[in-house]
C-alpha cells in the first residue's frame, strides 16, 4: 500500500528537519516547502493526504496560501502550526481553511497524534458505501467483477481494469464532483500527474457506451476546472 503523503511547510530549517524526520519514522511519505508560493506550487501538482503549515512564511503567508488551496475547491486537511496563540489568532486559522490549529511551541507527540487524527478522519469521510457488484442505471448494466457492461442498446462490452474502478469510484460518489487529483491518484496510482486528458477521454468513452446523447450527458458530467461527477 502507498505510504500517505505530506506537505510540510515550515521556513525554520532545523524545525522543518526535525519535523520531517519524526514524519517518515512514522511512515508518511514527505515532501517539503519552504515558502508559501512552492506550497501553493506542490498542492497543484501532488496529491497530499495532509499539509501541515506554518503562518509565517516568506513569499506568501499561511494565510494567503490556505485561502488559495480552498478556492481550488481542494479540501485536503490542514493542520496549521503558528506562533501566534491569541484565541482571534486561531479562530482567523480556522475562518480561513484550517482543519486543526497547533500553537509553538509544541510537544511533538501531541502532533503526530493531530496529524493521525485528521488523516484518519479524511479517510473516513472519502470511503463511502460500497455499491456491490451488479449496478443498474437507465437501460445500461455493470457487472464490476465481470469488468462487463450492457448498454442501453443491449451491447455487452468489456471494461478495461481502469474503466471498471473510474465507474466505480463515480458511481459510489454520486452527486459528488470529484476532483482530478483524486481520481488519477486513486484509479491510476499517481502521486505527481502529467496529465488529466486520460480521464477526459475515459468519460468521453463512458457517454458513448451509457448516454442517449452524449453531447448532452445525463450521467456522466465534467466540472470545469475542478473534476468529474456521475449523476442520475
Amino acid at each position: 500500500m502507498k505510504p500517505l503523503s505530506i506537505l510540510l511547510v515550515e521556513d525554520e530549517e532545523n524545525l522543518h528537519e526535525a519535523l520531517k524526520l519524526n514524519l517518515e519514522l512514522e511512515g508518511y511519505e514527505v515532501t517539503s516547502a519552504f515558502d508559501g508560493l512552492n506550497a501553493v506550487k506542490a498542492v497543484q501538482n501532488e496529491y497530499f493526504d495532509l499539509i501541515i503549515l506554518d503562518i509565517m512564511l516568506p513569499e506568501m503567508d499561511g494565510l494567503a496560501v490556505m485561502e488559495t488551496i480552498r478556492i481550488q475547491n481542494n479540501e485536503v486537511p490542514i493542520l496549521v502550526l503558528s506562533a501566534k496563540s491569541t484565541s482571534a489568532d486561531r479562530v482567523l486559522g480556522l475562518k480561513k481553511g484550517a482543519d486543526d490549529y497547533l500553537t509553538k511551541p509544541f510537544n511533538l507527540e501531541e502532533l503526530l497524534i493531530r496529524v493521525q487524527k485528521l488523516i484518519d478522519k479524511n479517510i473516513r469521510i472519502q470511503v463511502k458505501d460500497s455499491i456491490g457488484d451488479i449496478y443498474v442505471f437507465g437501460d445500461n448494466r455493470i457487472d464490476f467483477k465481470a469488468q462487463e457492461a450492457v448498454t442501453k442498446n443491449g451491447t455487452t462490452i468489456q471494461l478495461s481494469k481502469k474503466e471498471a474502478m473510474l465507474l466505480k469510484l463515480l458511481i459510489e460518489n454520486k452527486n459528488d464532483v470529484i476532483p482530478r487529483e483524486k481520481i488519477l491518484q486513486t484509479v491510476w496510482g499517481y502521486n505527481v500527474y502529467p496529465t488529466t486528458r486520460t480521464i477526459d477521454n475515459f468519460i468521453l468513452n463512458f457517454r458513448k457506451y451509457f448516454e442517449d446523447d452524449s453531447r448532452n450527458p445525463r450521467y456522466f458530467h465534467s466540472v470545469r476546472g475542478v473534476g468529474y461527477k456521475y449523476s442520475e
